[in-house]
């Protein structure tokens, strides 16, 4: 019997949690998931959230930051509050469908599955938003975005990671991987990074096609500079880079973004250089990270690389 905890960061959300809560309880049900449990962090809202949830939702668990801590650093501490076997990281304004859970239990009877995430669709059910993601690796260049998909979806279809407003996880892998880094916060970068930190510890990340939700494109990174916001995702991208390339591979990475720091800086461009900076502030960090995971990789007898895992996903191999 499968048990399933599923936590929701928040953040002035609470109209979005009005909304779309009625359809995690549905899903619950029509899945006849009876051992549960429904998470809410909030991250310092400063709108009704804390009070709505005591007042219509007094069952939902609601774990309260002081301080505004960034998605990673908040949907960590609703991760440390559950307790079932499994976790759906669920954003605020993700609605589900109400068979939603029904086809995904299913990969959680095999002892290597990491999550399993589903179709993400617009909420007027006409775009599909995000579907499995394509394994795009080159030497040097880690890409994470392309949406890839059979024309006939198949079940037990791999994806490169799972996007973190969905995602359905083993909460026992997902502990021994330290749940999100903060390091990533405020956003962007931090879905990528825990799935290929997945990957690389061997276990394996599948895309249900039948698994439906609906979202509205971004709505919580358009309240924020649009500057901010492209520096930010060009900063976690470099620190995604550094953490997950090793060697000559890594050195490569590294001159390449110098050289492109200084081209923008000839252009007047300051967006991509202040990211870099960030990135060198931050280097002493990463370094430890990278030490911790591949000791952690030494105690599970892993030792995958990102070209590896490439390979095997676009081949059908693994």
């Amino acid at each position: 019997m499968h048990s399933v905890s599923v936590v929701i960061p928040n953040y002035n959300g609470r109209d979005l949690l009005e909304q779309n809560l009625p359809f995690v309880f549905e899903a619950l049900r029509v899945s006849e998931i009876e051992d549960f449990e429904v998470i809410v962090a909030d991250d310092a809202s400063y709108d009704d959230s804390a009070g709505f949830l005591k007042s219509h939702y007094p069952q939902v668990i609601l774990v309260g930051n002081k301080k505004n801590s960034g998605f990673s650093g908040n949907i960590n501490s609703g991760i440390r509050a559950a307790r079932k076997k499994l976790v759906l990281l669920l954003n605020s304004d993700v609605q589900l469908s109400a068979d939603y859970f029904k086809a995904q239990l299913r990969y959680f009877e095999r002892p290597d599955t990491f999550g399993v995430m589903g179709c993400i669709m617009s909420m007027d059910r006409k775009v599909i938003q995000d579907t499995a993601k394509y394994p795009s690796y080159r030497f040097g260049k880690i890409g994470s975005t392309k949406n890839y998909l059979p024309s006939v979806p198949q079940p037990d279809t791999c994806s490169w990671f799972m996007s973190g407003a969905n995602a359905l996880v083993c909460r026992e892998k997902l502990n021994l991987l330290g749940g999100f880094r903060e390091i990533f916060n405020p956003y962007y970068c931090e879905d990528v990074d825990l799935s290929l930190r997945a990957w690389r510890l061997g276990f394996k990340i599948y895309y249900e096609h039948n698994s439906v939700c609906y979202h509205p494109n971004s709505a919580t990174i358009k309240k924020f500079p649009a500057k901010a916001v492209r520096r930010t995702a060009k900063r976690n991208q470099l620190m995604l880079h550094f953490l997950h390339l090793d060697g000559f591979e890594n050195f490569f990475f590294l001159a390449e973004a110098t050289l492109k720091t200084l081209l923008y800086l000839l252009k007047f461009n300051t967006v991509y250089p202040a990211a870099y900076f960030q990135f060198l502030a931050r280097i002493t960090i990463l370094k430890k990270e990278k030490k911790l995971f591949a000791g952690l990789q030494a105690r599970q007898g892993t030792h995958l690389r990102l070209k590896e895992i490439a390979g095997k996903i676009k081949s059908g191999s693994l």
